[in-house]
């Protein structure tokens, strides 16, 4: 009995001392430029194998019992950092890691007569793609929570003098704690969570997200309508499996592409790494040359399946993006069913936008995404798929309970303190000033009470009728209605002496399936040439159009009443009754006319009554609610058609004679892979009747030294007009891919364009025979001969300075001739401005 008690007291000290020599250590690893956990990280005892990886959100956990004092944590492009451990205790141990200030030269690995191993391992990916990617699930269903935050970072001395920030600072105890002991101030302007169901169908190719609960803060963000739309998880959805992948607007070659061997360089690390049970290759990647489109980064395969488990990359200074520093991507996927496709458990995407200049600050933009509860291949009914976006009632109303109830993640200390802190800046008057004066640059208007006054740039002009002209505009918003919306305009001229007007009331009957009935009534100055139902004109170019010289001036009374509807998803349809009554302004222009069916009578003003049905189709389109409008996403690459049928009634409310014409629009925007975006625009339009001039399809030219990408550039004013006609406008973007391989050219990070515009037409005898003797200049204009095309190719560089855009533009025919007997331009160099990332 001594014998086993003295045995049973050995042991038990000898547990007791290993117990209490075992050193437990648990922390995070942050990023000390943006505050952020780091996932995948490497945590080792110094000098030992034993080691852990951080998880997805940055947090780890090692314990030894024969431990050395030092942990270390490293990660490709960091700096690898050291800490001083106590054995044998539990404690908490932070780091922040810096960027590596140094390019690491480029290693090149040869493997002699053996191929590549991690080749093998890619050509089972590609194999596997088909059985891995969630494309291949009917449909799939998730709750998903989101979270994004936006800082200001790169605070550097000479904005930290500028009174705005002055006055920030003064409020604010520290803005250096946010991003922690090692890391860079951040001050931070925006937070938002949401929750939120996500549904998906295949075939057709639809989601669906119906956003439950949102809280948000930010500075200058007065209603959520539109942003609670915006920070739902659609935005941040990011399929490997895909050949392409779109961030910040731009088309990036995945790693997993099927032509993945011509873009990347690939090595294997390390195999059978446990990653949540599944035994993974390690397999770094970067691309063949630093400036393309492409991403550096580590990815974990599973050895049984090869399917993505988890995915870190990263896109650098190199790439030829503006203003952005650098672009981070993770994710984690979780297998939906055993042995099938894959979903995303988290992504996280992380945007680090540069100052433009010295003495301004950087944007960073951070976004989390955790998704769970999955359901796969049990779809709903097609309908359920019609609206893309769902905000519930209620769902920017809830409190901090249901947020802890409810959030996927809790909230770190650090963004505890976001919410107050923007709370406190954007209550500062200096913020709300410049916020004000940033929405009125930005909107073109003024918000005062119910109305917003604007757009400012038609408040003055001056040209050789109006001389000088005064304009001041309204709509209303909605806090005045939700349902009606009311809009117009007043202006007035000094030397005709005339008052221009607009009116217009519009009622939306139905958001589902935005349904709007409008009239409207307006009276104004316009250019033959100029007003046309065809052009989509922006408003700078609208406003330029009251400057200058006037050519063939008129005035123009419009009276119109409306209806729009979805018919379904991508499908909208317009009916409208518009009447027109037609007075040129005869001290700048002699307009003389022909009655089509009286050919004897000649004159000068007319009325038509039309009757226009016009649908629109852009299957796959998305869009946004934003109070009394709607934004469009874009329709992923498919071709957008528009049909307008416009039919002249004769003597209905004092119409002067009948016609009818036919328009048609088809436009895309096409990826080319490697060779970058194709824009084209195919448009066509026929007029089978007799009618003046003025309801013929003038040809919109250019006479500005600035570009206009809805103009022929180097063809007049009212140059040509047909009866019938066809026109084909292309721009391709090349994206780097010429320039970014040229030494001394690949640094300026320009990119290279072409463009072309070729235009068919004719008009019939009958139309110019409607033109009365007496009208000056005779003949009024010219006409294009069937057979041979008005033809502009171009070509120029974009993205100079980061900001202007160059066109060389060479007119190939009719170079012989212009109404008034000159020499057109054969050459033309137009400038442009333009904001592109």
């Amino acid at each position: 009995m001594k014998h086993f008690l003295f045995t049973m007291l050995l042991t038990s000290v000898v547990l007791f001392s290993t117990h209490a020599q075992t050193t437990s250590v648990t922390g995070k690893v942050t990023d000390s430029d943006t505050g952020e956990g780091m996932p995948f990280v490497n945590v080792f005892f110094q000098n030992t194998t034993i080691g852990a990886t951080t998880d997805f959100e940055g947090r780890f956990q090692i314990s030894s019992s024969t431990p050395t004092d030092s942990l270390v944590v490293s990660y490709v492009g960091y700096l690898k950092r050291a800490k001083f451990v106590e054995k044998g205790k539990k404690q908490v141990i932070n780091f922040q890691l810096r960027p590596e200030s140094t390019t690491l030269k480029e290693l090149v690995i040869t493997y002699g007569d053996y191929e590549n191993p991690a080749w093998e391992i890619m050509r089972n990916v590609m194999a596997n793609k088909k059985r891995n990617d969630k494309r291949s699930l009917d449909a799939y269903q998730f709750d998903s929570y989101s979270k994004i935050e936006v800082d200001v970072d790169n605070i550097s001395e000479k904005f930290r003098q500028k009174k705005i920030m002055q006055k920030i600072i003064a409020v604010l105890d520290s803005i250096q704690a946010m991003a922690g002991e090692d890391g860079k101030p951040i001050l931070p302007i925006f937070i938002s969570e949401s929750i939120s169901e996500y549904y998906h169908i295949s075939g057709p190719d639809r989601a669906r997200e119906n956003i439950v609960k949102t809280k948000l803060t930010g500075v200058g963000l007065d209603d959520g309508s539109l942003v609670s739309q915006l920070i739902g998880s659609s935005f941040q959805q990011y399929n490997f499996y895909r050949n392409w992948l779109s961030i910040a607007g731009k088309d990036f070659i995945s790693p997993l592409a099927d032509s993945w061997k011509g873009f990347y360089n690939y090595e294997l690390e390390a195999e059978g790494e446990n990653i949540k049970g599944y035994n993974c290759y390690r397999i770094s990647f970067k691309p063949k040359r630093p400036e393309d489109l492409a991403f550096t980064g580590t990815m974990w395969v599973t050895d049984s399946t090869f399917a993505l488990k988890q995915i870190d990359l990263k896109i650098g200074k190199d790439a030829n993006l503006n203003f952005i520093e650098k672009v981070v991507v993770q994710q984690e996927m979780e297998e939906a069913e055993k042995g099938g496709a894959w979903l995303p458990s988290k992504s996280r995407i992380l945007l680090d936008i540069g100052e433009i200049r010295d003495d301004w600050a950087g944007m960073l933009a951070k976004f989390y995404v955790s998704n769970k509860n999955y359901v796969v291949n049990k779809p709903q009914r097609t309908e359920f798929y019609e609206d893309a976006f769902v905000l519930k009632e209620n769902a920017n109303v809830s409190d901090n309970e249901y947020w802890k109830a409810n959030r996927h993640d809790t909230l770190s200390v650090a963004e505890q303190n976001v919410y107050h802190m923007i709370d406190t800046i954007r209550n500062l008057p200096v913020v709300k000033n410049y916020v004000e004066i940033a929405d009125i640059l930005f909107n073109g208007y003024k918000t005062v009470g119910k109305f917003d006054i604007g757009p400012y740039a038609y408040l003055y002009a001056n040209n050789n009728v109006e001389g000088h002209r005064v304009q001041l505009g309204f709509k209303s918003n909605a806090d005045f209605s939700k349902k009606f919306i009311v809009k117009g305009f007043a202006g007035y001229g000094f030397d005709d002496k005339k008052w221009k007007y607009s009116g217009d009331v519009e009622y939306i009957a139905s958001r589902k399936h935005w349904t709007k009935v409008g009239v409207g009534h307006s009276y104004d100055l316009y250019q033959i040439g100029i007003f046309n139902d065809n052009l989509t004109n922006n408003t700078l170019f609208n406003a330029s159009t009251k400057f200058g010289k006037l050519r063939r001036p008129f005035m123009q009374r419009i009276s119109k009443a409306w209806i729009q509807t979805d018919l379904m998803r991508g499908w909208t349809q317009t009916i409208a009754l518009r009447q027109r009554k037609f007075e040129p302004i005869n001290s700048g222009y002699d307009f003389q006319y022909k009655l089509p069916f009286d050919t004897d009578q000649v004159r000068s003003e007319f009325t038509v009554s039309e009757l226009i049905l016009e649908t629109r189709i852009a299957f796959k389109q998305k869009y946004l609610q934003n109070d009394n409008a709607r934004i469009s996403l874009g329709n992923q690459g498919r071709p957008i058609i528009t049909l307008r049928a416009t039919l002249g009634i004769d003597s209905l409310l004092g119409s002067s004679f009948s016609y009818k014409k036919v328009d048609v629009r088809i436009e895309q925007n096409v990826r080319i892979g490697l060779f970058g975006r194709m824009n084209y625009e195919l448009s066509g339009g026929y007029v089978p009747d007799a009618v003046p001039y003025p309801l013929l399809e003038a040809h919109l030219g250019n006479e500005s030294l600035f570009f206009n990408r809805n103009s022929f550039n180097l063809m007049d004013f009212f140059e040509f007009v047909s009866d019938e006609y066809a026109t084909l406008r292309v721009k391709h973007s090349f994206e780097g891919l010429i320039l970014n391989r040229i030494p001394l050219m690949r640094k300026l990070k320009w990119r290279s364009f072409a463009t072309a515009n070729v235009l068919y037409g004719s008009i019939r005898q009958e139309n110019i025979d409607l033109v009365a003797d007496t009208h000056l200049p005779n003949p009024a204009f010219q006409s294009l001969e069937i057979n041979k095309p008005y033809a502009e190719v171009g070509y120029g560089i974009e993205n100079i300075f980061r900001f202007i855009r160059v066109d060389f533009i060479h007119r190939l025919t009719y170079l012989d001739r212009r109404v008034d007997g000159s020499k057109p331009n054969s050459f033309g160099v137009f400038l442009s401005v333009q904001f592109k990332l």
